[in-house]
């Protein structure tokens, strides 16, 4: 799976510690960032542990995305029926109940539904945290907070892996769950004690069902595609075609429903603001390339490099401590620098990053892969916190709620479709430079004969017959092509990534100015 300055016709209401609440927030949200990624290098272990196969187990990623996803647009409305600070006590609350029940679980099924209560309480943390920050801290003070804010955004997906990794290798994958529990208490009581009581509430109307129902039929098979396209090879599984179409009536019916009903559980009204419809769409982008290089990476460094789970997230942690010490650097610059001219700076970092790692050979070591992955990290900063100042900046304080969890939304589909796509022409690609390939490495290339014969004469030395060396060579030379033609394939998906961040910049000037003064109009 941001925000930014509200415009207020009145002063902010203070509480007695606006960075306590801020810290209380931002445990909350770091809980819901992490759980998205730490699963990841434990996948093997659940499907040993539980007696689940390869595809199967993919669920325990997709069911808490799915359930994510779902509750992220309805967010503002739970907020403001049950309380921000109720609702979001009860999320933490679910969440950590939920999680223990992830590490306790003894059937894969039960993991399963586990996952999906952990995903469904976490929509309503990422959400309400940020809205909680826009409601918390005054305009002159809102880059900071959502600096401080985005350290836990942008470092979670990488801590996640490296946190993993540890726990997988020196204990066991059940405490990938187990450890939220502390983390969580402390955020419920640090929640209790930080946050102002919620305001009296008006009598409520009922609960639109039908509109919930919509919506969870829609952005569920959005997202089960997203998650599971590839591995059901997209629409010529027959799943992937009644999921489109479920998606497509789950969607339609949902924005008919919300246009016709008087107080809808969505309100799609709040896309009349320009910065927020815009950039949502360049959330959409930065998701991609945040949680794309995040999947790309230490797909590399296992597949290509032969890391182990706690080595690639060890590779990761340096791009992780980069972001936290860039976030609070890239507040300060936005107190003189205009948000819009700070994302095209970030924008520029980012694509020199992803060219950079667009270079990598079989012979990439991680000293290679440091400082493009510093880079990275440095642009993707400058990119995340302007972009949310610049987008929810200009929204005034009664809609903020709503675009937050819109604009989170966005954020989180970026995510996955990154993935997706990513997960996709890196197959498609393979295909192609090993087709490629395996046409030059013919018995007509001296090269290949040459590189066979070495191969050949290596294994003729160690005491195998001609014929056995023959064969392991040849087994050699296959590998050979298989590892080149999927380095160039990595290439390709950092290469397109930069293409879709160039492409998506104009809408830069639909933005906000996102700092000080009279924000930009919206309408």
């Amino acid at each position: 799976m941001a925000s930014s300055a509200v415009t207020l016709s009145q002063p902010v209401a203070q509480p007695v510690n606006k960075w306590a609440v801020a810290v209380a927030v931002a445990i909350g949200a770091l809980l819901e960032v992490i759980d998205t990624s730490i699963v990841n290098v434990a996948l093997a272990q659940i499907q040993a542990s539980l007696g689940a196969t390869l595809t199967e187990v993919s669920w325990v990623v997709s069911s808490y995305a799915v359930a994510n996803v779902i509750t992220l647009p309805l967010s503002a409305w739970l907020g403001q029926r049950f309380g921000k600070k109720a609702y979001f006590i009860f999320s933490l609350v679910s969440f950590t109940v939920a999680s223990m029940m992830c590490g306790m679980a003894t059937s894969f099924t039960m993991l399963v539904v586990a996952r999906v209560l952990q995903g469904l309480a976490g929509g309503g943390l990422l959400a309400k945290a940020q809205a909680i920050l826009f409601e918390t801290f005054p305009r002159e003070e809102q880059a900071m907070a959502q600096a401080f804010f985005g350290i836990i955004v942008i470092a979670g997906p990488a801590i996640g892996p490296t946190l993993g990794g540890y726990l997988v290798t020196n204990v066991d994958w059940r405490w990938i769950f187990f450890i939220n529990l502390p983390v969580g208490i402390a955020a419920v009581i640090l929640t209790m004690a930080a946050l102002a009581p919620d305001p009296p509430r008006s009598a409520q109307k009922g609960v639109d069902w039908f509109a919930i129902g919509l919506l969870a039929v829609g952005l569920g098979s959005l997202q089960t595609i997203l998650e599971e396209g590839n591995t059901e090879d997209w629409f010529d599984s027959r799943f992937i075609v009644m999921l489109t179409i479920a998606m497509v009536v789950g969607l339609g019916g949902l924005v008919w429903r919300l246009l016709v009903v008087e107080e809808p559980v969505v309100d799609l009204r709040v896309l009349r603001y320009r910065s927020l419809w815009a950039g949502s769409i360049l959330s959409i982008v930065v998701g991609i390339a945040l949680y794309g290089t995040v999947f790309s990476i230490p797909l590399f460094a296992q597949s290509i490099l032969g890391f182990t789970s706690q080595q690639t997230g060890m590779l990761l942690l340096p791009g992780a401590l980069a972001s936290a010490v860039a976030m609070p650097l890239a507040g300060r610059i936005m107190k003189v620098v205009e948000a819009r001219v700070a994302l095209i700076g970030g924008s520029l970092l980012l694509v020199a990053s992803l060219f950079w790692l667009s270079y990598l050979t079989p012979q990439t070591g991680e000293s290679d892969l440091f400082w493009p992955l510093i880079v990275r990290s440095f642009g993707t900063v400058l990119m995340f916190l302007p972009l949310s100042l610049a987008t929810l900046g200009s929204i005034p304080k009664e809609d903020i709620a709503k675009a937050t969890g819109f604009y989170s939304l966005t954020r989180q589909l970026g995510g996955s479709i990154g993935v997706a796509l990513l997960t996709t022409l890196l197959a498609r690609r393979d295909t192609f430079h090993r087709s490629v390939l395996i046409e030059k490495v013919s018995v007509n290339s001296q090269l290949a004969l040459d590189r066979l014969a070495s191969y050949r004469g290596l294994f003729l030395s160690k005491g195998f017959t001609f014929d056995d060396a023959q064969a392991k060579a040849m087994a050699l030379l296959d590998r050979t092509v298989e590892v080149q033609s999927l380095v160039m394939s990595f290439a390709d998906t950092f290469v397109a990534t930069v293409v879709l961040i160039v492409v998506s910049l104009p809408l830069v000037a639909l933005l906000g100015k996102g700092r000080g003064g009279a924000p930009a109009a919206d309408h």
